[in-house]
């Protein structure tokens, strides 16, 4: 359940990105002028809000707060996974009725293992993105202030790695995603979490 994070995440941060922008085009906030820099960096636009104290701390909760429904559907797979071994193993002794039952029931539960996974994981990810969402609303204008201040004229986004994203090589003294984290994690006054995580820990999927 919840399977991969970074490519489930990549395409809601590009879908988030865009609502932002589209955002900022009908309803243009203030924003500092970029000036003439012509600097060029690089951020992780997926670290930047996975990284903020408040993304480590909501996403951490909304990992927990879906671990009762990630185990009960490891228990109901676990069920399945015995029902199944059952049947290999007394298919020969098991009369016609009591075999068709066996089967209705590894065939029922299993509609319901993949029908409640379906439903956890579509929840889930729009729970995810919420956060998402309202944590790039803030990271936006940081960027744009911190690149007036600093000279940038260029940000590109490192979050894909190449071939499939445009950064093939960039120094570290490029990134600008720690000073950008640090600068939200000040205005946002939210104290770092007891653990500390990286990005939202990928949980074991169910499979039917």
């Amino acid at each position: 359940m919840f399977g991969d994070m970074r490519p489930t995440f990549a395409f809601a941060l590009l879908l988030s990105l865009s609502t932002f922008m589209q955002a900022q085009t009908q309803a243009p906030a203030p924003q500092p002028n970029p000036g003439t820099g012509s600097k060029v960096a690089v951020i992780d636009m997926q670290d930047a809000v996975i990284g903020t104290n408040e993304g480590q701390r909501d996403f951490e909760a909304l990992n927990k707060k879906f671990d009762p429904r990630r185990t009960e559907l490891q228990n109901l797979n676990t069920e399945i996974e015995g029902l199944k071994k059952k049947l290999d193993a007394q298919s020969a002794n098991l009369s016609a009725e009591a075999r068709a039952s066996l089967v209705k029931s590894i065939d029922t539960k299993t509609k319901t293992l993949k029908r409640s996974a379906e439903d956890s994981q579509n929840e889930y990810n729009q729970q995810r993105d919420a956060i998402t969402q309202r944590i790039l609303q803030k990271v936006g204008p940081i960027i744009t202030k911190y690149c007036a201040d600093n000279g940038y004229g260029l940000i590109i986004d490192a979050s894909v790695p190449w071939p499939q994203g445009p950064v093939v090589l960039a120094t570290p003294t490029m990134n600008i995603t720690k000073a950008v984290i640090e600068t939200y994690n000040q205005q946002s006054g939210i104290p770092a979490p007891p653990s500390t995580m990286t990005k939202p820990p990928a949980a074991p999927a169910a499979k039917p």
